[in-house]
């Protein structure tokens, strides 16, 4: 798609804006509240993208301490802030829930809004297409982030992403994603026993994302508004965003993204190649935009091992959410609620973790106060990418390697405009036709 969108700032690129100041980095003029370390003030957090996800992750940061408050929120359309700020009153105290209709803001510029004010943190879970630009401003601004992942859908991003991380780096601020594995429990002691040998060289693995049909009545409905509402092409697609591939990078990037982090963190690197497949087959309705209903990739990595994924939305099939890690002397397995090793060095968890959706958040408010910035950007725009890759594989039929993908591709799936109007048909990729970029 062609660079010379707009970003629903007048006379300014995404390319632009990721390459340069923001005008979100305006915000740094103004008198702000980033929170101290070492103190016990409130932790003001600003909410950018009122969705389900979002409101969820308010919920869980004010679960996470009591020193946070929710001070400022925005989103595209009026009515999911009005949607969340509901929410919101129903699940947090209202000593804690302290958004004003003054810091309450709308439209494609209501992230610089909610970074104007002082708030201390923000939760980022607009559209993952959004987040390169919004995280790149809010460390701008010197705010810390919790950013939902994936944290971008093309090269573009997951390059901006990374800069914008060893900016944060640079300003002490700290970068917490969504990645709530890595705040797990069974996880974190899994890991550091394949780190410590116990499994011994790693040779192959593992990694699903198998379930059902997801947000079908979701997606029948943003159909019918589509005409009985008038919206535009734009607004049909940043609300159908789950199934718009510049929108939301399709379910291997937003979703599968978590399991391909696991092989990441286990490998401790990410993969120098993959050849991937997939397709249409289920999921044809043009209500479902232009994304696939499956995903098998093979990823080789620097040891010369190789991993299987596969991820698939389908509608009475087989489910399967895991990850299987192969070493010499042993393997493991995990998925979100159970974990264990096998082999000549056995280990399972003696109790359950504690809630990782609250636990990503307290580790990061920990971080603040203890004035120890914990930046997850790198790692989190690396298995992006990891994803990302595999996605373009299977679009395309054709192998490639993650030198090309991280330094040569110059894909980018910005639309032509950021505008509540008309946008060109979506297009379904057809493996061996569409293009590699």
């Amino acid at each position: 798609m062609k660079d010379e969108s707009t970003t629903g700032i007048p006379g300014l690129t995404r390319r632009e804006v990721i390459k340069t100041a923001s005008l979100a980095s305006l915000a740094a003029a103004i008198p702000g509240g980033v929170f101290a370390a070492g103190t016990s003030e409130r932790v003001k957090v600003g909410l950018i993208g009122c969705g389900g996800r979002g409101t969820g992750a308010a919920v869980d940061a004010v679960n996470a301490s009591p020193d946070v408050v929710i001070a400022a929120m925005g989103d595209v359309f009026p009515d999911q802030l009005k949607w969340s700020t509901g929410q919101l009153k129903e699940k947090v105290p209202a000593d804690r829930l302290v958004v004003t209709p003054e810091t309450s803001f709308v439209g494609f510029d209501a992230y610089q809004k909610v970074l104007a004010t002082d708030v201390d943190v923000v939760i980022l879970a607009t559209p993952p297409f959004f987040r390169p630009v919004q995280l790149k401003a809010a460390v701008e601004a010197g705010k810390h982030v919790f950013t939902e992942k994936p944290v971008a859908v093309d090269p573009l991003g997951v390059r901006s992403v990374i800069a914008t991380s060893e900016l944060a780096a640079k300003k002490g601020l700290s970068i917490v994603a969504g990645t709530q594995r890595r705040h797990q429990n069974h996880y974190l002691e899994i890991m550091k026993r394949v780190h410590d040998g116990d499994i011994g060289e790693l040779v192959a693995g593992q990694c699903y994302w198998n379930m059902g049909a997801l947000w079908i009545e979701r997606a029948a409905m943003n159909w019918a508004n589509r005409i009985v509402k008038n919206w535009s092409d734009m607004e049909w697609q940043i609300r159908n965003w789950l199934f718009t591939g510049w929108c939301g990078g399709d379910h291997i990037v937003e979703q599968h993204v978590h399991n391909l982090d696991v092989m990441n963190w286990a490998f401790d690197a990410h993969p120098v190649k993959c050849t991937g497949m997939g397709g249409r087959a289920a999921r044809t309705d043009p209500m479902f935009g232009n994304i696939f209903d499956h995903f098998a990739v093979e990823y080789e990595y620097p040891n010369g091992a190789r991993i299987l994924s596969m991820c698939r939305q389908t509608a009475g099939a087989s489910e399967n959410v895991s990850e299987r890690v192969v070493g010499t002397t042993g393997r493991t397995y995990t998925d979100s609620s159970e974990g264990f090793i096998e082999g000549a060095r056995p280990w399972q968890p003696a109790e359950a973790s504690p809630n990782p959706y609250v636990q990503e958040h307290a580790d990061l408010i920990a971080s603040i106060k203890a004035g120890k910035p914990l930046n997850e950007g790198r790692r989190v725009a690396e298995s992006c990418l990891t994803a990302i890759m595999g996605r373009m594989s299977a679009y395309t039929g054709r192998a490639l390697s993650w030198d090309w993908a991280m330094n040569a591709s110059e894909l980018d799936l910005t639309p032509p405009h950021m505008e509540f109007k008309e946008l060109p048909p979506l297009e379904v990729p057809i493996p061996g036709q569409t293009p590699l970029v």
